[in-house]
């Protein structure tokens, strides 16, 4: 499998997934502003979308779409337990989540990446400062989204979580714990560590 990745973006969700699950991958560094990749290939042939994630199959095929990258990823090593079995209920809640991090969260800073007027701006941070209270009280009691295993959607989350810290988006303690807790995954650090993406000072622990 070849990953189209940008450093620090959202396919940092599906490079831990691959991470977690032991699959080798080639990692292909993309220029969101030229559209080249490492290689010099034109990334709009390879994913017309212009976008990151993109992951190259051994045919030659192509995914896009991180959240449906990363359940075919888990799919592909079910003993991770990455992702429960389809048809399960415990299955419909990883892919719930996969579904808020995606529209509500991952989505919600879009504004902040642009110039849109400081305002607006702060009005974004507030919205999503309460999203981020509502996923911190469904923390309570749990190590994870939807238990005591890590799944496809904490890859996901903790992706969207560190751009709170460039933002300035204060997050609440049971959220900020969660996100010290999955990055001291192995799996986590080293996905990081080949994007050279450092993590802020109180989550170094």
């Amino acid at each position: 499998m070849r990953l189209y990745y940008s450093p620090g973006a959202c396919s940092l969700s599906p490079h831990i997934v691959l991470r977690e699950a032991g699959i080798p991958v080639e990692l292909e560094l993309v220029s969101l502003n030229t559209h080249k990749t490492k290689s010099g290939a034109d990334f709009y042939g390879i994913n017309p979308k212009g976008y990151v994630p993109a992951l190259e199959l051994a045919d030659g095929s192509i995914l896009t779409e991180g959240p449906v990258i990363v359940q075919y990823i888990a799919d592909q090593k079910p003993e991770s337990k990455l992702v429960p079995p389809a048809g399960s209920i415990e299955r419909t809640h990883v892919l719930e989540w996969l579904n808020f991090v995606g529209t509500e969260l991952h989505k919600g800073f879009s504004p902040l990446f642009g110039g849109a007027p400081d305002e607006y701006k702060a009005a974004v941070k507030q919205r999503l400062a309460n999203k981020f209270d509502y996923v911190s009280k469904q923390l309570e009691g749990k190590q994870y989204l939807t238990g005591d295993t890590f799944t496809v959607a904490d890859a996901y989350l903790f992706t969207i979580l560190r751009w709170s810290f460039a933002m300035k988006i204060d997050l609440p303690r049971p959220l900020a714990e969660y996100f010290t807790r999955v990055s001291g995954r192995p799996h986590v650090r080293e996905a990081l560590d080949a994007e050279k993406l450092a993590l802020p000072p109180h989550a170094t622990s």
